[in-house]
């Protein structure tokens, strides 16, 4: 008798595994597709019917692809994975203690400030753009790391992500028990809201670095025309002039991909457990 019985107790059949598999094959078939074209040369890739077996160029278009003159691939990757980890870091950081702040801290005007900055959210960033090139001009930073990393130390999406997420999870009683040992605020966000809400960091860890490490507009604007390009720009380098050659723009892009792979195969579990959790919380 199925009355009473758990979602996840429920048995699946066959249409739901077989409807899983197509649905993960439609997703992983474009990656497919792509290592299929940086394997391949470039009478394969101009080929009808196409190709779909991969071929063995791949280190062959690598190597044409690191060699290029003006594109910098490898500085790009550097400077992604540099970038992507500052900017993860510093999101998960004070994302989190303004979460915090805002979710079990009384201070005047609280309500107005989370409301202004759930309203941020609702401005395109490319609004911005303009004002933030010349902001970065006064500080002397265009054309530098900074003027990508900065501007992205902190996001309004973060802030109430972790404040929602901290409100569910850690108990204003236990917080008041802190206080009344002699905590301190930072000891109590360290030792009791940082470990509870360990799960929404992985998430916004997780979104944080993908979104910083495709982000190609800015990086494109402050970025242009210097030898400390970022992967995204630096495939646009690969896809640039009259003839367009898609075995290196196709290799660049799976290098730039596997990045991303590694950060979901091993956050994997936090992932889910992080998203099933605020799920479940009233």
């Amino acid at each position: 008798m199925l009355l009473g019985r758990a979602p996840q107790d429920t048995p699946a059949g066959i249409g739901t595994y077989l409807l899983l598999s197509v649905t993960a094959l439609f997703a992983a078939f474009p990656l497919y597709w792509m290592f299929v074209i940086a394997t391949s040369s470039d009478e394969a890739t101009a080929q009808l019917p196409p190709v779909v077996i991969p071929g063995d160029r791949f280190l062959a278009n690598l190597d044409e692809v690191f060699s290029m003159q003006d594109v910098y691939f490898a500085a790009s990757l550097v400077n992604s994975v540099i970038v992507a980890t500052v900017v993860t870091a510093s999101v998960l950081f004070f994302c989190s203690l303004a979460g915090f702040a805002f979710a079990k801290l009384r201070f005047r005007g609280s309500r107005a400030l989370m409301l202004f900055v759930v309203l941020t959210l609702t401005v395109p960033n490319q609004l911005g753009v303009v004002a933030l090139y010349i902001v970065m001009g006064k500080l002397g930073w265009n054309g530098t790391l900074l003027a990508v990393i900065v501007p992205g130390m902190v996001t309004a999406f973060g802030v109430f992500y972790m404040r929602q997420f901290i409100v569910n999870t850690v108990p204003d009683e236990l917080v008041e028990s802190a206080r009344i040992d002699g905590a301190t605020t930072m000891r109590i966000y360290w030792s009791i809201a940082l470990p509870a809400v360990r799960p929404a960091l992985a998430v916004l860890g997780l979104l944080t670095f993908v979104a910083t490490w495709n982000d190609f507009q800015w990086p494109l604007i402050t970025l242009n025309g210097t030898d400390y390009p970022t992967s995204m720009v630096a495939i646009s380098d690969l896809a640039s002039g009259n003839y367009v050659i898609y075995r290196r723009v196709l290799a660049g892009a799976f290098v730039a991909t596997v990045p991303l792979l590694i950060m979901l195969v091993v956050g994997g579990r936090q992932i889910v457990r992080g998203i099933m959790e605020g799920a479940v919380k009233s």
